[in-house]
């Protein structure tokens, strides 16, 4: 099933809701797609059933007001998981892969108060000029668990979605000489959706650690990335393990894959140039968009204002 959460206009609240034949099939019993989860997909494929059987609301696909699919999650990882985006700005940099890499599938924590819908439009940071996409899927977690084995965590999968990660890049340059990582870089915009799709509707396109699902990105309707979800090389399950080590991680919390193959400027301008792929700016329509998980499209705009500090 491909799930996701709209407002309806029926109430003016918002509810999970079920693409079914080009329409959201709205539920009636719950405000949250979060609350459907927490067990092996039993209750959110019940409850999918009644929304095609007695829907809240029917609306055509098009004409939807859609929220991201779990539009606050409890936390939000996004990890470092695709070797071709490491290694070429590695190489374009100059430096080789660093053998740990191979070793520990590294994340970082976003904010899950940024959460955007896959029609929202997102704005400029404050204070940047280098603003960038991020072209990834990612998954969202049904059961919650801790100190979970490899193949044990990918069976706490609840669905996967497309997720793009909004990036200043100017500032991220600056937080990650201090060696904490960067934090106000990736603070600003998180895109999901527009549809958390459950496992069984992937399993067909199964491909090594990952799935057979061509991905791009475009700027103002010139295409600028192309990559492939099957070139993961840490799964899933294996993410979710590191994750859950030590610790828990909760349902509906979404984990992230990182950047695909030349899925951002970051990457396209250090191998070309900034001239040929220039910042994002105010104005700017960015489209990307996977087979079966859908399209996230973002119009950029301008920032809030900067309050300097001192």
């Amino acid at each position: 099933m491909r799930w996701t959460t709209y407002v309806s206009p029926t109430d003016g609240l918002e509810h999970p809701a079920v693409l079914s034949d080009g329409s959201l099939h709205g539920l009636r019993t719950a405000n949250r797609l979060i609350d459907l989860l927490g067990d092996d997909g039993e209750l959110l494929a019940r409850s999918g059933e009644q929304a095609l059987a007695d829907p809240l609301d029917v609306i055509a696909e098009g004409e939807a007001h859609l929220l991201a699919p779990v539009p606050v999650p409890p936390s939000v990882r996004d990890f470092y998981a695709f070797e071709t985006h490491v290694r070429t700005y590695r190489e374009a940099n100059g430096k080789e892969m660093d053998p740990d890499w191979y070793e520990l599938p590294v994340f970082y924590f976003q904010n899950p108060a940024a959460i955007r819908s896959s029609e929202d439009d997102v704005p400029m940071p404050p204070g940047s000029v280098k603003y960038d996409f991020e072209l990834e899927f990612a998954a969202v977690i049904g059961r919650a668990g801790a100190n979970l084995a490899p193949d044990e965590a990918e069976r706490h999968i609840a669905g996967y979605l497309l997720f793009c990660d909004w990036s200043a890049r100017d500032l991220q340059a600056r937080e990650v000489r201090h060696t904490l990582g960067p934090v106000k870089a990736k603070d600003t915009a998180t895109s999901l959706g527009p549809w958390m799709i459950t496992p069984d509707e992937l399993a067909p396109r199964r491909s090594g650690k990952s799935f057979d699902l061509e991905m791009s990105a475009s700027v103002n309707g010139r295409p600028y990335s192309k990559g492939n979800a099957d070139d993961l090389y840490w799964s899933f399950g294996q993410m979710i393990s590191y994750a859950s080590r030590g610790t828990r991680v909760q349902t509906g919390d979404v984990i992230a894959s990182g950047t695909v193959g030349t899925g951002c400027i970051l990457e396209l301008s250090t191998v070309h140039s900034e001239d040929e792929y220039p910042w994002l700016k105010p104005g700017d329509e960015v489209r990307l968009e996977a087979d079966l998980l859908g399209t996230i499209t973002a119009r950029i705009t301008p920032p809030p204002p900067l309050h300097p500090l001192k």
